[in-house]
């Protein structure tokens, strides 16, 4: 697995004693499964029309990723909402 700067530095500083772990209260383990209950839920359902060759593209790709195409879809569509693609032009 390849890790950025960031993760490094986090693993280095768990190493040697700079993190402190804590238990987490009922309350904020509740809080945090709603919180990952309500990110993960897919609750839209959508049709669209692509050309043969996209439609083929893609799943070719979700096979080499071992996922179902239709996650793949919604994967690329969530990481251009989340602003994750730059534009050629910019």
């Amino acid at each position: 697995m390849k890790l950025d700067q960031e993760e490094k530095e986090i693993l280095k500083a768990d190493k040697e004693g700079r993190i402190k772990q804590f238990k987490p209260s009922k309350k904020e383990i509740d809080t945090i499964k709603v919180m990952a209950y309500n990110t993960f839920r897919k609750n839209k359902r959508v049709t669209l029309r692509l050309y043969e060759h996209d439609y083929q593209g893609i799943q070719k790709k979700a096979m080499e990723m071992g996922i179902p195409y239709q996650t793949l879809i919604s994967g690329i569509i969530h990481r251009y909402i989340e602003g994750e693609f730059i534009s050629k032009t910019a």
